[in-house]
């Protein structure tokens, strides 16, 4: 049996008790994937951020986690005792540099906040990776999308990398389906259709179980 350790969501970064930074993410391309691995007969340890979604399945176990930090320390710390990885959540790149104690109080027209960089799960992950595992990131693009999911491919250490092109219609955050391409190290493309979240789910893991076995 495989171990699968899949992220997923968004990430929430908090500017007071209150305010966030965080993103449009809904989670159900993750969850989608956490499913469709364990009815593949995988072992899922799936990273779930601030999602409203959740899942049931005797194979899903779920680490609930709020911050781009917590989601790294988690994903970290599982990697090593897993077979292979899915990047799929959308996490913040960018967190405030202190985040205030007591909620900020409108005072002034203008309110700057500091910004500090998040670590890059993927790419830490692609630095600590085995021979034996593998490693699969998302990349969603607005544009020159081929060649952006490319360069993070190489960059992060990827076997895979799975592009959501918001130019394309019906896919993204905040949707029910998918269109997407999967890009391997030799950069061969492999194109699919529109289609729900779930069977996209399912033709990602299908292209994984090929992939591993050849």
């Amino acid at each position: 049996q495989k171990t699968c350790l899949i992220t997923a969501g968004p990430t929430f970064e908090a500017i007071d008790p209150v305010r966030f930074i965080g993103n449009r993410s809904s989670g159900k391309m993750g969850i989608a994937l956490a499913e469709a691995a364990a009815m593949a007969g995988a072992q899922v340890e799936l990273v779930l951020g601030p999602s409203k979604l959740d899942i049931q399945h005797p194979n899903v176990q779920v680490h609930r986690v709020q911050t781009a930090l917590e989601m790294h320390e988690k994903a970290t710390s599982i990697f090593p005792q897993c077979d292979l990885a899915i990047m799929a959540a959308a996490v913040s790149d960018y967190r405030p540099s202190t985040v205030a104690t007591q909620k900020i109080k409108k005072s002034s027209d203008n309110l700057r906040i500091d910004l500090v960089r998040n670590p890059d799960i993927a790419a830490d992950l692609g630095r600590q990776k085995k021979t034996n595992q593998l490693l699969i990131g998302f990349a969603l693009e607005t544009n020159n999308a081929i060649e952006n999911a490319q360069q993070k491919l190489k960059k992060k250490n990827l076997d895979l990398i799975v592009l959501n092109s918001l130019e394309n219609k019906g896919a993204g955050f905040n949707h029910d389906t998918n269109q997407i391409t999967i890009i391997d190290q030799d950069n061969n493309l492999k194109k699919f259709e529109l289609k729900s979240k779930d069977l996209v789910a399912q033709d990602i893991i299908e292209t994984l179980v090929d992939y591993w076995n050849t």
